[in-house]
Formats: C-alpha cells, structure tokens, sequence
C-alpha cells in the first residue's frame, strides 16, 4: 500500500478504473459573434464578460431620466415625490405611474410596455371641472429637476424623450415644450395657484424649444435642439402657453428623458416602419471605416454585419457593435416591442336586445374584454361597459291652468285626470309613463261690496298652496282706463286688493275688468283675466 501512496494521480486513478476529464475550458475563448457559447460557461456572446464592450451610450444630465429610482410605490395619481430627484415643478400635479403601483386611470391606460423600465409620469393639459366646477383652461401640468450639470451657453445638446398617447379623444396631436431656467430655485413654480399655467407666466424661465407629436395608443420618440444663450441649471417639460379647449381634458405621459451634447448621439438604433407591421427596420449611421454586428438579447444575429437590418418580427432588445480600427463600441439597446392597444366601448341596449361583441350575444349589462386587431395588426384589447335597459315605469304629476295642456311624447292633454301613455326612447325601448293631471286651484271673486261692513269688503286673490306669488293686480273700467294697481301682493294678507275707490273716491258700482299677474309653482308667470260687480 506504501507503494500506491506515491503513484500519480492518473495513474492511480487508472488502477481503481476510473476515467477523468480534464478541464480545459480555461484554454477556450468566447468568440463574440457566432451565437454560440464557446468557453462552455454558459454565457453567449455580449452576455459574456469576455466579450466586454463600453455602451456608446449618452448619459443624461436628467437625473433619473426614466423614473425607475423611486422611494416608494405610488399609491394613488400625483405622486410625483415617490419619484427621486423629480420636482412636481407646477402646483397642478402629474400622475407617477410604476408597475409596482398605480399604473394610471382606468379610462386613461398608458400604452404598454413603458419604452424603459417600469416607471413614466403622467400629465395633463386643461381640466374638465369636477364636483360643479368650470372648465379650466390653464390646468397645466409640468415635471421638472434640477440638471447634474449645467447646459452650457454656446454649446448644442439633444433632448431626446418619448411621449405617450392614449385614445384620439383624449390625447390629440399637441405640442411639447422644454423649458429651462438658470436657477433651481425657481422650482417649484406658481405654488399655490393650480390655475397659473405655463412656466413663463412668472419670472426665472425661458422656452429651449418645442415639438408637435400626435399618435393614438402609442409611445412616439421625439428630441429637440438646444443651444442655450445662458447656462441652464433648471428644466421642466409639458404642454405649451396656449389655453387648452373649454370641456376638454387632454392627457399624455413621460419616459426616458435623456438630455446631453449632441455628439454624444452618435450612436444609435433607430426604427422605421409601424411597431406592429411585417416590414421593421432598425439601422445605425453608415460609417465606412466601422464594422457592424447586431444583437437580440445580447446573441449574435449570425449574418447581420451591416448598418441596416430589415424585417425584424420578434421582440426584444437589439445592440450593434460597432469595431473602428482602434476602438470597440456597444449602442444601448433598442426595445423592440409589439405594442398593445386598449380601447374602450359604452353601449346601452332595450331590455329584450343583443349586442354583439367579440363573436358573442350580449344581453346582461356588464363590463367584457375582447382582443382584436388594429389597422396596423396590433392586438387591441377593447374594454366595453353595457348597460341594458329594462322596462321603465314612470309616474308623473303635473298641473296645469285652464286652457293650457301638458305634453307626454307626442300627446297632450287639456283635462284633469290619470292617464297612461306608452312611449318609445330614442334607443326603441317602450316604456310607460303615469300622468296624474290636475288644475291649479285658485279663487277670484266675481263680486264685491265696499260697505264696510266687514264682508267682502275688498277685491282680492285668494291663493291656493299651487301659487308661488301674486305679481300683480290692474282693474280696468268699461272704458278702458286704469282704477286700481298693485303690485306684490301678499298671499297671507287678504287685506291686500282694491277697495272699491279710484283717485281717493268711491268707484261707481258696476262691472270691472281685472288682470292678475301670477306665478305658479311651476316657476311660469301667468296671466289670469275676468271680471269683477262692484255693488254698493
């Protein structure tokens, strides 16, 4: 046994009839561009450290560019403070929406997914009023922060951001601007006032420039050019000065605001063609001194060595490395994601109805769900909220004055008494109407005796319970001319009327014509007429 104890392993190894393997993965060398993990550690390609390449990626002077730091889960809209290093620039507060939280209005989703990470804001332009108020136009939300760094006066950089859209109606085309000051301490601004609007309604801001976008259930990339006069040290981004519409209340949403000198955009992935159709292409700048390989999901695309790659159908996140003679780079990535569009449908029905919805018979109120394909073969998840009618029973009392008539539909009715009429809505649906018909009940004397013998001694109004006020009274004589005027009588005071005199003497006995102003509850003045034996 001591002679075992100084064999080599191997050939110890041997002696028992065991077989190893030597290990020399060590020996091997990932190469970077074949789709395949050469070295066996199970990492492919860029996903390997070996194929370490520096991101040629700018780094934005926005802190927190896509909201993905956060110090909490938004619970509710206007959180913009769980957000870090975000200001709630104007006193009309943007909506922070995270997936780990409040992810927007139920009528107002944002396209999904977000173009970076899990985290955008959202904001409006004018409001419709809530809880009785008016509209208002200058409701005008902005983000805004403080820059890492300064933009320097004479030197050019790029904000590049993508701006959400929800449905047309909500999110119409509109115009962006990106505001800048040169002092932090002017956020927040207009505290206090919800109504103040654009940054430039008070001192310390200018515009760096603007961008019109329009899309509908969709995430846009736009940039714009800046070449500041001044250093910058303060930004806020959101709609433009202009009052937005009466009864409109317009919504979009924020991600990824990346802002840097220009130069440091040269390289990048950009897109052309709709998300959802057959025909995508991405493609990098041409540059014949460099050489071009694409990635998805950090794996070689074997084959994709040019600045265009064409007809791209799958999802994911695609690089290009680019080799220069002494140098290597790597773009960002480029999310390439088919984008799902949310509709939403209200419909109401007659009681004994369908609605067809998604190949089926609908015929209970309800909210349904339904995926469908939009113009550009995108998956449109339509949400509809039915409501279906049933049969309706109304009961109505009305009143009337003599000669008048009260309309049910298309009927009219002239005499005290209950009916029942059957009518059909606008959407066909019958239902029933229980007019209980009556007169307003009033007494007008047709006679008085001025003798003062305490007995129907005054032409008066005696009102019922149905009169809101007696206007006025004018009692006329034969001829014609005025005897008696009085305005605002009382309905408690019986006392109020003519007594029988005209210009401080006793009228003749005879006949008189009197008009009495009346309103009734109804809210409607009428004109009662008659005519009235004074006797003595």
């Amino acid at each position: 046994m001591s002679v075992l104890l100084y064999l080599p392993a191997l050939a110890f190894c041997f002696f028992l009839g065991i077989t190893l393997q030597p290990d020399i993965s060590w020996q091997l060398t990932e190469i970077c561009d074949n789709a395949i993990d050469d070295d066996g550690d199970g990492l492919i390609d860029l996903n390997d450290p070996d194929c370490d390449c520096p991101v040629a990626s700018p780094v934005s002077l926005i802190p927190n560019p896509s909201f993905e730091e956060k110090n909490c889960c938004p619970p509710d809209r206007s959180r913009m403070d769980c957000a870090v290093d975000w200001i709630q620039a104007s006193e009309a507060t943007t909506d922070y929406l995270h997936t780990c939280g409040w992810m927007g209005w139920d009528d107002l989703p944002p396209p999904l997914p977000f173009p970076d990470g899990e985290g955008c804001i959202g904001f409006r332009n004018g409001r419709i009023g809530f809880g009785g108020e008016g509209p208002r136009a200058n409701w005008k939300e902005y983000a805004g922060a403080c820059l890492t760094s300064p933009l320097k006066a004479g030197t050019t950089y790029r904000f590049e951001f993508y701006i959400g859209f929800t449905n047309f109606h909500n999110s119409p085309p509109t115009d962006i601007v990106f505001f800048g000051s040169p002092d932090c301490a002017y956020l927040p601004f207009g505290v206090g006032n919800p109504d103040y609007g654009c940054p430039m309604n008070g001192p310390g801001w200018l515009p760096l420039g603007d961008v019109f976008v329009n899309g509908t259930n969709q995430w846009k990339q736009k940039e714009i050019t800046v070449t500041p006069t001044q250093d910058i040290y303060a930004i806020a981004i959101g709609p433009n000065c202009s009052e937005a519409p009466p009864q409109f209340s317009y919504y979009y949403f924020f991600d990824n605001l990346v802002l840097a000198e220009e130069k440091d955009f040269n390289f990048k992935i950009t897109a052309d063609g709709h998300p959802c159709s057959e025909n995508i292409t991405l493609k990098m700048p041409l540059r014949d001194t460099l050489q071009y390989q694409w990635y998805k999901d950090g794996v070689a695309i074997v084959g994709a060595t040019g600045p265009v790659i064409e007809n791209v159908t799958e999802e994911g996140n695609y690089q290009v490395r680019v080799l220069g003679p002494n140098s290597c780079r790597v773009t960002p990535a480029f999310r390439y994601s088919i984008p799902v569009v949310h509709g939403f449908d209200e419909q109401t029905i007659c009681k004994e109805d369908t609605y067809f919805f998604g190949g089926e018979a609908l015929a209970e109120s309800g909210i349904y769900w339904d995926t469908l394909k939009s113009v550009h073969n995108c998956d449109s998840i339509v949400r509809l909220i039915l409501t279906v009618l049933s049969e309706n029973t109304d009961t109505i009392s009305a009143k009337i004055f003599e000669g008048e008539s009260y309309q049910v539909g298309p009927q009219y009715f002239s005499a005290a008494g209950d009916y029942d009429v059957a009518l059909t809505s606008h959407l066909g649906c019958d239902s029933f109407v229980h007019l209980a018909l009556d007169f307003y009940k009033i007494f007008i004397p047709n006679a008085f005796s001025p003798n003062g013998d305490g007995f129907n001694d005054m032409f008066t109004v005696f009102p019922g319970p149905d009169v809101q006020e007696v206007v006025g009274i004018k009692v006329f004589d034969r001829w014609g001319g005025l005897v008696y005027e009085a305005a605002e009588l009382s309905k408690s005071r019986y006392s109020d009327g003519w007594d029988g005199n005209t210009h401080g003497k006793p009228a003749q006995p005879g006949v008189y014509i009197y008009e009495v102003f009346i309103v009734f509850d109804d809210g409607k003045q009428r004109l009662v007429k008659g005519s009235v034996n004074l006797i003595r």
